[in-house]
């Protein structure tokens, strides 16, 4: 049986997932808008991108594990 201290491990760690996930999103948004419009070079877009897949990957991973705890 789980505790309730687990639980609310558990619970802490899918509210920072949902916090990394908006704040990943929203970050890469007006990342690609304000390069967009002041003509950042592609580098700096890709930079952006890559640091924004970093994001939704380890999200998946924390995603997974949480699944996988409370699955078993």
């Amino acid at each position: 049986m789980k505790g309730p201290a687990q639980e609310q491990a558990t619970a802490r760690q899918a509210r920072r997932v949902a916090v990394v996930l908006a704040g990943t999103i929203l970050l890469w948004m007006g990342a690609q808008v304000v390069g967009g419009e002041m003509g950042w070079p592609v580098k700096y877009a890709l930079l952006v991108d890559l640091a924004a897949l970093a994001g939704f990957i380890w999200s998946l991973a924390v995603t997974y594990q949480i699944w996988r705890k409370r699955r078993g």
